[in-house]
């Protein structure tokens, strides 16, 4: 009774995989014969296009750089502060080395002193102009940036274009310069967005 139970178990179990067998079987031909019988894709039509010639002074996009050089006339007068700080640190600092065999100790020390609280002046003066410009540069490309991606849109769709691929986001070994759209979009950019 026991051996008939395993004979009648070993036989289910040897069906039951014969018939999941046969099943991913059919399975698999069913794909097989419509993925064959289906319509090919239609070739993609691709446009590489190189992002940082947008910010070229000569050839690139007007409203990117005229919005670099507003950015930079802003910040020019904090650049120019810190810079004259940095000359007077460096300054004091030659001059403590120069004079430090020749004058007092205390001398030396409230010179050293002043140069050490000049130097954090110009650290936390960085680090505002830095936090600054990006908070500035942010606020002043990112609607810029959003309007020439939805440009890009336009423009692909408007030339058959199916794929753009940006050089600066995706490294491409190789691609004929005709997939190069970047020199006709920037002029159709500058066409239609003047600055």
């Amino acid at each position: 009774t026991r051996r008939s139970s395993d004979l009648a178990m070993k036989v289910f179990r040897t069906t039951l995989a014969a018939v999941a067998v046969a099943a991913l079987t059919i399975l698999v031909q069913t794909l097989l014969t419509t993925s064959a019988t289906s319509a090919p894709a239609a070739p993609a039509n691709i446009g590489i296009i190189d992002s940082s010639l947008f910010a070229d002074e000569k050839m690139g996009i007007s409203r990117v750089n005229s919005a670099m050089n507003q950015l930079e006339a802003k910040f020019q007068p904090v650049r120019s502060e810190i810079r004259g700080m940095v000359d007077r640190l460096n300054t004091m600092q030659s001059d403590i080395q120069k004079k430090r065999a020749i004058q007092d100790a205390a001398t030396t020390a409230r010179q050293t002193d002043d140069a050490n609280r000049l130097e954090v002046q110009i650290k936390r003066k960085q680090e505002d102009a830095r936090a600054s410009y990006q908070k500035e540069s942010s606020a002043m490309l990112e609607p810029l940036q959003a309007d020439i991606a939805k440009a890009i849109n336009t423009y692909a769709q408007a030339k058959g274009i199916t794929l753009v691929l940006d050089v600066n986001r995706v490294p491409i070994i190789y691609a004929a310069s005709s997939h190069d759209i970047t020199r006709d979009f920037i002029d159709d950019y500058n066409r239609t967005h003047p600055a």
